[in-house]
């Protein structure tokens, strides 16, 4: 039997231990949405909304009260999702389900011929699909890098496509789930990231999230120059270093690399709620009302890199774009 001077030493270590393991998460967690803020009534369509950041944010714009369309490539994850979310507390007649394959043209377009006839309307458009470090070079249907298309040229037609319904709602916001590692890009022109020679696992990824930062940018210097009183914003952001499936091309999502690294990962890296915390935050404050093109974190506005600066790249890159999916004059 243990003494109680033993008893007394085994409680103050787990008191340590605890305390440690807290002051981490709390540390690495990032900065958190806390403004009491409604969505009810509005219109929110979310990609790649039956996992990870995704669906955590789909699930608190749903608690809020908004109806949530979920723009997702694989109907069954989606509908798998769906239950999930209805069984944490989400009103089923809010989520509606939305087959789009970001990698398919074909697909988006008539996602946007049908869902005009459903909708006037959309207050919230949140690029939040993605694949990262795809560990093959490959072409799309349509003839582009997958990770390229998936990432970045897929929601530019899909914002496009949605630019007149958004311009329906006052104060409409678009939002671009970028990433840190875009300043980590080397290039954003055609040639290259659709060049088999220039590939490797990184590289595409941190030209997609690039891609999407001089878009958020683009966009609204030709928003704001064709129109000076549209109110459609649009944005972009990093969600923080997040523990999802969005790494799953990774080296360290491997047997046994992954069962090595799981504690490791688990109290570092953001959990996907606390990942949606920054695209919440851009749908719903008050604080950004008016605020268009420009990049954050944690909640507030940051730096983006100086390539994501450079306005005639930016303006090259959105005519490429246009270009590219069928949409150049």
């Amino acid at each position: 039997m243990l003494s109680s001077r033993h008893l007394t030493a085994i409680e103050a270590i787990m008191f340590i231990y605890c305390s440690t393991i807290f002051t981490f998460r709390k540390y690495f967690k990032g900065a958190q949405f806390k403004e009491n803020i409604s969505a009810k009534g509005k219109i929110v369509f979310v990609t790649g909304a039956n996992n990870g950041i995704g669906k955590q944010t789909a699930r608190e714009l749903n608690l809020r009260g908004a109806k949530v369309y979920m723009l997702c490539r694989n109907e069954d994850r989606a509908r798998s999702a769906r239950i999930d979310l209805v069984k944490l507390g989400c009103e089923p007649t809010r989520l509606i389900i939305k087959q789009v394959d970001l990698a398919n043209f074909s697909s988006i377009r008539q996602f946007a011929a049908d869902i005009k006839n459903e909708v006037d309307k959309v207050d919230v458009l949140i690029n939040n699909a993605g694949i990262m470090f795809y560990p093959r070079f490959e072409k799309t249907v349509d003839g582009f890098e997958t990770t390229w298309q998936t990432n970045y040229l897929g929601h530019f037609l899909l914002t496009e496509l949605m630019l007149p319904i958004l311009r329906k709602s006052p104060g409409a916001r678009v939002i671009n789930v970028s990433s840190a590692l875009h300043k980590s890009a080397d290039s954003v022109e055609f040639s290259v990231v659709n060049d088999k020679k220039n590939f490797n696992r990184s590289l595409p990824y941190n030209r997609s999230k690039l891609a999407q930062v001089m878009h958020a940018r683009e966009l609204t210097r030709r928003l704001r120059t064709m129109d000076p009183t549209c109110t459609v914003t649009i944005n972009s952001l990093h969600p923080g270093v997040c523990y999802t499936d969005l790494g799953r091309f990774t080296y360290l999502n491997k047997t046994p690399l992954k069962q090595i690294f799981a504690p490791l990962l688990w109290l570092i890296m953001k959990t996907d709620k606390d990942g949606a915390q920054t695209s919440l935050f851009l749908a719903l404050s008050k604080q950004v009302d008016g605020i268009s093109g420009k990049y954050f974190g944690e909640c507030k506005e940051h730096e983006p890199s100086p390539k994501a600066l450079d306005n005639d790249a930016s303006n090259v890159l959105y005519n490429d774009s246009l270009e590219a999916v069928g949409l150049g004059k």
